[in-house]
């Protein structure tokens, strides 16, 4: 890592030290887009606080900002437009948002295993081993947590998808595998298919099913009815 890359690192953690500033940030995750009065409401702060946070992780290029009318009026008598923050591009290497590299690894060294024990091609051992640790995965989430969505989220959120309802669907603000997926796009959105597949055996989802749906902004993959 260049020494540029690690400041910009740091301060992007450093930034996040202050309790109300995760907050902030987890808010927006949670809703894309969202004002400093919206903010302030849902974190029962004073408007100024929110906004001092909102902009402090705007500085540290966690958030960006934008300006927008909410009422939709324009023209004269339509007011100020209000500043929304939303979720920037940039990728924190501490998890933020959370990759799963080692998730990746062993499924992909499993697999390699599988290839030469059993004579398959790699392939077939890659879409066999991700989907039963899906569902392993899945299968240990309904044990956590009563019913089938609240385990679905639970194993979607653990492992780093930030599952988002999305009419009849799911989607899934962060891959945990991009990097990966950059670089080697058909077997990396193959075997996350095949994992998220095997998530939803493991939670007995059997109405839902996945599909592939890359869109900037989300991981390839929903889960939408079957």
């Amino acid at each position: 890592m260049t020494p540029d890359r690690l400041d910009e690192q740091v301060a992007g953690v450093a930034a996040l030290e202050h309790p109300l500033s995760r907050q902030a940030y987890r808010l927006v995750l949670d809703r894309d887009w969202v004002s400093r009065d919206t903010a302030a409401d849902a974190l029962d702060v004073a408007r100024s606080v929110a906004a001092f946070h909102l902009d402090k992780l705007v500085e540290a290029g966690l958030l960006e900002a934008r300006y927008e009318r909410l009422s939709g009026r324009t023209g004269p008598g339509a007011g100020r437009p209000a500043k929304l923050y939303g979720r920037s591009g940039r990728q924190i290497d501490l998890s933020l948002p959370p990759r799963r590299y080692d998730l990746a690894s062993s499924l992909l060294a499993d697999a390699v295993t599988r290839a030469v024990t059993s004579t398959i091609p790699v392939e077939r051992a890659v879409s066999l081993v991700s989907h039963e640790t899906g569902e392993r995965i899945g299968g240990e989430a309904g044990r956590r947590r009563k019913g089938r969505r609240a385990a679905l989220m639970d194993a979607l959120t653990t492992h780093g998808y930030e599952p988002r309802k999305h009419g009849r669907e799911i989607a899934l603000l962060n891959c945990p595998f991009h990097n990966l997926a950059e670089e080697h796009r058909e077997l990396i959105c193959g075997m996350n298919c095949d994992f998220l597949s095997g998530v939803l055996v493991g939670v007995g989802a059997d109405t839902l099913t996945v599909r592939l749906a890359p869109e900037p902004g989300y991981c390839c993959v929903r889960i939408t009815p079957s």
